[in-house]
């Protein structure tokens, strides 16, 4: 059987083919195709979205293969229509946003994903995003390394706020949230929690459930982001929304640029009603020359790292791995979605 593992500069192809040879043995084709995420962002090609590579490359690479294995790679209906031996696409990743489920399902093409491959990654990276925001971190080290001991930093005024003691509130509490959640509360937050979709009285796990976001964003000192996206959280904080914070707040986007109107932001963050910022994502990546962001106060940014580390690419690679094993003994799949 032919498999092809379409990886890139982070899971990458020699990754998948070791995993795989790990899980189901040398007896196998492994074809491999390094596509140039994430030293070129992604982006839409085609029907879909978030995806590295294109459909020709797709096309040839696929050509008389079984199984598909990638974290990238766009899955679209041109190119299931010219892959008719393909019956399985494992992507390695949380959403399958680069598969067109749709074709893949009328193609009879199982796809499965990795969830919670990233979680404890992305949550780290989100404490550590929101310590830099509010400390401040970025600018002390580079007015130290430009030979300026900046002691203003050590003012009242220009201190930043702790987390001991600070209602901090999360929208969306799963595999990401639930982690931050439990690292604030280490550090001694207040930890207030919205999430419409989550059970509620499970929420207590992890703090105090808030049925209202509006109520959740009053009363939070500090604001993250780790729901999905999605056509009803597509610009779930906008102008009016992040008015209702508390003067002086800070928020933090670690998961879906599109969540958050980021015209508002800048708005909010020149006029000094937002203490700081931090982002990971954006609405468009990279941002473009002209954006507002580029030049925004206390804002900290980073080109979508947060769910980046060793970890992430070895985990991505085992479980896609033990998805392709259990499809080749026959057994149910574990995180199929098609």
């Amino acid at each position: 059987m032919r498999i092809l593992a379409a990886g890139d500069h982070f899971v990458a192809p020699d990754l998948l083919s070791r995993e795989l040879a790990a899980e189901i043995g040398a007896g196998h084709s492994v074809d491999e195709l390094r596509l140039p995420w994430p030293l070129t962002p992604f982006g839409p090609v085609a029907e879909v979205d978030e995806a590295s590579g294109d459909e020709e490359t797709m096309l040839g690479a696929l050509h008389g293969v079984r199984v598909c294995v990638t974290q990238m790679a766009p899955v679209t209906r041109r190119i299931l229509d010219g892959a008719p031996d393909l019956r399985l696409v494992v992507i390695g990743r949380g959403g399958p946003v680069n598969v067109n489920l749709e074709a893949a399902k009328e193609h009879g093409v199982q796809v499965c994903n990795t969830p919670g491959r990233n979680a404890a990654a992305t949550a780290e990276y989100t404490i550590g995003l929101m310590l830099a925001a509010m400390r401040r971190i970025p600018e002390t080290s580079t007015a130290l390394a430009a030979g300026r001991w900046a002691g203003e930093f050590y003012t009242y005024d220009n201190c930043g706020p702790g987390l001991d003691g600070t209602a901090v509130g999360l929208i969306g509490c799963g595999a990401v949230g639930s982690r931050v959640a439990r690292a604030l509360t280490a550090l001694g937050a207040r930890v207030r929690l919205y999430d419409p979709h989550a059970d509620q009285r499970g929420l207590r796990e992890y703090g105090e459930p808030v049925a209202d976001l509006d109520d959740l964003l009053r009363g939070s000192a500090i604001v993250s982001l780790h729901a999905r996206l999605t056509p009803e959280t597509r610009g779930l904080l906008g102008a009016r929304e992040l008015a209702l914070l508390p003067d002086g707040a800070v928020v933090v986007n670690c998961a879906r640029g599109a969540l958050l109107d980021e015209e508002a932001l800048c708005d909010a963050l020149e006029s000094g009603r937002l203490a700081a910022a931090g982002l990971d994502v954006f609405a468009v990546e990279p941002p473009p020359p002209g954006s507002r962001l580029r030049t925004a106060p206390r804002l900290v940014m980073t080109p979508h790292l947060a769910g980046a580390n060793t970890s992430v690419a070895h985990n991505a690679a085992r479980i896609a791995a033990a998805e392709v094993g259990r499809f080749l003994r026959g057994e149910p799949l574990a995180h199929r979605v098609v």
